[in-house]
Protein backbone atom coordinates (compact mmCIF):
# COMPACT_ATOMS: atom_id res chain seq x y z
CA UNK A 1 0.00 0.00 0.00
CA UNK A 2 1.32 3.55 -0.78
CA UNK A 3 2.04 5.90 1.65
CA UNK A 4 0.97 9.56 1.07
CA UNK A 5 1.53 12.72 3.33
CA UNK A 6 -0.98 15.78 3.04
CA UNK A 7 0.52 19.16 3.27
CA UNK A 8 -2.13 22.57 3.34
CA UNK A 9 -2.57 24.77 6.06
CA UNK A 10 -6.46 24.42 5.69
CA UNK A 11 -7.88 21.48 7.78
CA UNK A 12 -10.76 21.17 5.21
CA UNK A 13 -8.68 20.70 2.39
CA UNK A 14 -6.37 17.74 4.53
CA UNK A 15 -9.95 16.14 5.22
CA UNK A 16 -10.93 16.88 1.51
CA UNK A 17 -7.48 15.43 0.21
CA UNK A 18 -7.39 12.45 3.04
CA UNK A 19 -10.78 10.98 1.67
CA UNK A 20 -9.88 11.01 -1.96
CA UNK A 21 -6.76 9.16 -1.41
CA UNK A 22 -8.42 6.59 1.02
CA UNK A 23 -10.91 5.80 -1.41
CA UNK A 24 -7.97 4.95 -3.76
CA UNK A 25 -6.31 2.77 -1.08
CA UNK A 26 -3.41 4.88 0.11
CA UNK A 27 -2.56 5.24 3.78
CA UNK A 28 -2.12 8.78 4.92
CA UNK A 29 0.46 8.57 7.25
CA UNK A 30 0.82 12.19 8.21
CA UNK A 31 -0.32 15.31 7.62
CA UNK A 32 0.98 19.25 8.33
CA UNK A 33 -0.18 22.61 8.41
CA UNK A 34 2.66 24.40 7.86
CA UNK A 35 5.84 23.09 5.71
CA UNK A 36 8.46 23.18 8.98
CA UNK A 37 6.27 20.26 10.18
CA UNK A 38 6.18 18.53 6.86
CA UNK A 39 9.77 18.26 6.31
CA UNK A 40 9.95 16.87 10.23
CA UNK A 41 7.54 13.83 9.08
CA UNK A 42 9.36 13.18 5.90
CA UNK A 43 12.03 12.87 7.64
CA UNK A 44 10.92 10.39 9.60
CA UNK A 45 8.24 8.78 7.77
CA UNK A 46 9.48 9.04 3.91
CA UNK A 47 6.01 8.68 2.25
CA UNK A 48 5.74 7.25 -1.12
CA UNK A 49 4.08 10.37 -1.80
CA UNK A 50 3.72 14.08 -1.07
CA UNK A 51 0.18 16.93 -1.75
CA UNK A 52 2.13 20.35 -1.05
CA UNK A 53 0.19 23.72 -1.11
CA UNK A 54 2.35 26.71 -1.19
CA UNK A 55 0.99 29.23 0.72
CA UNK A 56 1.74 28.32 4.46
CA UNK A 57 2.74 29.60 7.83
CA UNK A 58 6.29 29.16 8.81
CA UNK A 59 7.46 27.77 6.09
CA UNK A 60 5.61 27.96 2.47
CA UNK A 61 6.00 24.98 0.05
CA UNK A 62 8.59 25.88 -2.29
CA UNK A 63 11.06 25.78 0.87
CA UNK A 64 9.54 22.59 2.16
CA UNK A 65 9.57 20.61 -1.26
CA UNK A 66 13.36 22.13 -1.46
CA UNK A 67 14.29 20.44 2.21
CA UNK A 68 12.17 17.46 1.28
CA UNK A 69 14.39 17.12 -2.17
CA UNK A 70 17.91 17.36 -0.58
CA UNK A 71 16.86 14.62 2.04
CA UNK A 72 15.44 12.17 -1.23
CA UNK A 73 16.50 13.56 -4.01
CA UNK A 74 13.63 10.91 -5.73
CA UNK A 75 11.19 12.68 -3.63
CA UNK A 76 7.23 12.59 -5.15
CA UNK A 77 6.13 16.03 -4.34
CA UNK A 78 2.58 17.45 -6.07
CA UNK A 79 2.49 21.29 -5.82
CA UNK A 80 -1.13 21.95 -5.30
CA UNK A 81 -2.02 25.60 -4.89
CA UNK A 82 -4.60 27.88 -5.70
CA UNK A 83 -2.67 30.25 -7.73
CA UNK A 84 -1.56 28.70 -11.17
CA UNK A 85 0.35 31.35 -13.01
CA UNK A 86 2.98 30.01 -14.81
CA UNK A 87 6.18 31.11 -12.76
CA UNK A 88 4.93 29.36 -9.70
CA UNK A 89 3.95 26.20 -12.05
CA UNK A 90 7.30 26.20 -13.80
CA UNK A 91 9.29 26.87 -10.31
CA UNK A 92 7.91 24.38 -8.75
CA UNK A 93 8.54 22.05 -11.21
CA UNK A 94 12.37 23.65 -11.85
CA UNK A 95 12.88 22.55 -8.02
CA UNK A 96 11.89 18.91 -8.37
CA UNK A 97 7.94 18.83 -7.69
CA UNK A 98 6.80 16.08 -10.24
CA UNK A 99 3.06 17.59 -11.05
CA UNK A 100 1.34 20.64 -10.21
CA UNK A 101 -1.92 21.06 -9.55
CA UNK A 102 -4.49 23.91 -9.88
CA UNK A 103 -7.05 24.13 -6.55
CA UNK A 104 -10.20 23.72 -6.03
CA UNK A 105 -8.66 20.07 -6.94
CA UNK A 106 -10.66 17.66 -9.31
CA UNK A 107 -10.33 14.29 -7.95
CA UNK A 108 -9.54 12.82 -11.23
CA UNK A 109 -7.25 15.04 -12.35
CA UNK A 110 -5.22 14.43 -8.65
CA UNK A 111 -5.46 10.64 -9.19
CA UNK A 112 -4.05 10.49 -12.82
CA UNK A 113 -1.08 12.40 -11.39
CA UNK A 114 -0.75 10.20 -8.70
CA UNK A 115 -1.44 7.28 -10.57
CA UNK A 116 1.09 8.28 -13.13
CA UNK A 117 3.98 8.55 -10.27
CA UNK A 118 2.83 5.50 -8.43
CA UNK A 119 1.06 3.09 -10.23
CA UNK A 120 -1.37 0.43 -8.47
CA UNK A 121 0.41 -2.02 -6.69
CA UNK A 122 -0.70 -5.81 -6.77
CA UNK A 123 -1.04 -7.85 -4.45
Amino acid sequence: MHTVMIVDDAAFMRQILRGIFETMDFKVVAEAGNGEDAVKHYGLLRPDLVTMDISMPDMDGFTAAKKMIALDRRANIIMCSAIGRKEMVMHAIAIGAKDFIVKPLIKERLELAVRHLLPVENG
